[in-house]
């Protein structure tokens, strides 16, 4: 044989022993698959399932996930992902379904230097989030474009009730930066807990100030309380709600107290709708045939898109990535390709990353939808 051939073929031996033996990737999912934001949780671990079913590699790599509860306690969610880190050896975190839980989780990510993309809102300044990026869009965004269609409808005075959480608290504070400036006047600051089964105090707070509109900063089923309280009073405002409320359970829970209610969403809640030029649209559309394939129904919430986009961004990010998994150095080449990402498309909207900005979404991924007897419609 020609020393030119023996070249080439030890080359392409190696070759092929290098893609043999290349190491799996390993995802670290922690989801609250129960506890007071299961309704979020369970999404969350449908839609990455559907992901990996539709794209069981990544760069010619087997992915391998493992799944955590953390029974929707952050302290629970921080320790699962330390073990996911330190004993599983996951290349990468995504998760939780709340914002303390996620908040619990970049501050583990951060500490042992692993990749965060969270489905969840989640504001972590400075060097302490430089491990952390976030898929879903972030809560300025959303309110403000719930305090224009306010301004629209002719609302001059709102009440805000919410969690007594840090979800609570970004959605008040993004209020208050977007109503303020639109002539909009906060009459009301009324809070409870997610584990809460009454608000009926703080609804007659509210009632009492005669708001032209509630908007309430809550997700999940214990969502739907407010509303429920407020029906239950008789008020005939207009009620406004966050993206964290898109799901059948809320839907379910609220039924016609929530008849009326406007919250903001990622387009894919109504890719149908959307023009064939969108880029989202096909996107979209391709979660849905991918949803029902591996879970036998179509999706009914906005939540399980997030953890799709979620693995969207890793494949694109990992295929970037020249490293093997399994090190300290793939972790950290991970991170940079994925804070470096640059207009991908996903269900939620088109993804650009900074280094020194961890939302990767813009104005193309809001819409406002309305609940229309027991569906949420486009509002236009």
């Amino acid at each position: 044989m020609p020393k030119l051939n023996r070249i080439l073929l030890a080359a392409a031996l190696v070759a092929g022993m290098s893609s043999a033996l290349a190491a799996d990737l390993k995802i670290g999912l922690v989801s609250s698959l129960s506890g007071p934001v299961a309704a979020l949780g369970i999404p969350y671990e449908k839609g990455i399932r559907a992901a990996i079913a539709e794209h069981p590699t990544i760069g010619g790599r087997k992915v391998e996930l493992i799944v955590l509860d953390d029974a929707s306690d952050p302290t629970t969610a921080g320790r699962n992902a330390r073990k996911l880190v330190v004993d599983d050896k996951v290349d990468v975190l995504i998760g939780t379904s709340g914002v303390p839980g996620a908040m619990a989780i970049a501050a583990v990510a951060n500490e042992l230097n692993t990749p965060l993309i969270s489905p969840t809102p989640v504001v972590i300044p400075g060097p302490e989030g430089a491990w952390t990026v976030t898929v879903s869009q972030p809560f300025p965004l959303m309110v403000a474009a719930v305090v224009d269609r306010m301004k629209k409808q002719g609302v001059k005075t709102v009440a805000f009730i919410g969690f007594s959480d840090a979800l609570g608290d970004l959605a008040y504070d993004s209020l208050v930066k977007s109503a303020e400036p639109a002539g909009i006047k906060i009459v009301a600051n009324e809070r409870y807990a997610r584990s809460d089964s009454s608000v009926a105090g703080q609804v007659l707070k509210i009632v009492a100030q005669k708001p032209d509109a509630v908007f309430a900063g809550n997700s999940g089923t214990p969502g739907a309380l407010p509303y429920l309280a407020l029906a239950e009073r008789g008020y005939k405002g207009q009620i406004y709600g966050t993206h964290g409320l898109i799901n059948a359970d809320f839907v379910r829970v609220g039924g016609a107290s929530i008849e009326g209610l406007q919250v903001p969403s990622g387009p894919v809640l109504v890719a149908d709708q959307l023009p064939d030029a969108n880029p989202i649209k096909k996107v979209s559309m391709g979660f849905r045939a991918a949803y029902q394939k591996t879970n036998g129904v179509v999706p009914t919430d906005a939540f399980s898109s997030y953890t799709y986009d979620a693995y969207l961004l890793l494949a694109d990010a990992a295929s970037r990535v020249k490293v093997e998994p399994g090190t300290p150095q793939y972790r950290t080449a991970l991170r940079d390709a994925i804070v470096n990402t640059k207009e991908l498309v996903g269900t939620h909207g088109v993804y650009n990353f900074k280094p020194d900005n961890r939302y990767g979404s813009d104005q193309r991924a809001v819409v406002i939808v309305r609940m229309e007897k027991g569906q949420w419609k486009l509002v236009p």
